[in-house]
């Protein structure tokens, strides 16, 4: 039995945190109508000015469980006592769609989803130097120094995965690096078979005889 091919690519993008990739996705998003971001579960309460549904979908603990236990999740994590989850079946629809995905999670989500669907594209970002990440995370301004400290850590450990992945995107100038991310979906959108269903027809009549 033929089953209809996904014309949507599921993107996996990672980073530690500094690098850049929360304002490059959104300014994909802006610039590619096509994309579009996944909206994860939470249980950690909804903060002000945020928007059920938008920033996240939030549910209660007890329904998140049960959405584990029925395989709901392609991938999803207890961070600090709250759980972060990617819907399966929402990714699965936009993909059918003809829609091109981005999750946005660290590597270990991106583990969990490459066992589920190895056909997925990962993309890790990172910054020009470990030096210019302690700036950037410096310059933000909002963390002790303890914090910092701890974020360089935790990037440390990020980047020594950075190898799992299919693309690495150094976020050293960002409008370069958006024309990066830019050109790697460019780039899958034009692959054969993605091409052979959207263009079915052209490719039949070229084929014959005039």
């Amino acid at each position: 039995m033929n089953h209809p091919i996904e014309h949507g690519t599921l993107y996996v993008i990672s980073a530690p945190s500094g690098a850049g990739k929360t304002s490059l996705v959104a300014e994909m998003l802006r610039r590619d109508r096509k994309l579009s971001v996944s909206v994860s579960h939470t249980t950690r309460p909804l903060r002000t000015g945020e928007q059920d549904g938008v920033n996240y979908h939030f549910v209660g603990r007890a329904q998140f469980e049960a959405m584990i236990v029925a395989g709901d999740f392609l991938e999803h994590a207890d961070v600090f006592g709250n759980y972060y989850g990617t819907s399966q079946v929402w990714v699965k629809q936009r993909l059918a769609a003809g829609e091109d995905v981005i999750l946005e999670i660290d590597w270990q989500g991106a583990e969990q989803v490459r066992r589920l669907m190895p056909e997925c594209v990962g993309i890790f970002i990172v910054p020009p130097s470990p030096e210019v990440l302690r700036e950037r995370l410096t310059g933000r301004g909002t963390d002790t120094p303890q914090v910092v400290e701890r974020r360089l850590d935790e990037a440390a450990d990020e980047c020594s995965h950075a190898g799992e992945f299919d693309y690495l995107v150094v976020n050293d100038d960002f409008d370069t690096a958006l024309e990066g991310l830019l050109a790697i979906v460019s780039c899958h959108r034009l692959r054969m078979r993605v091409q052979q269903v959207r263009h079915s027809e052209l490719l039949i009549r070229l084929s014959e005889r005039c």
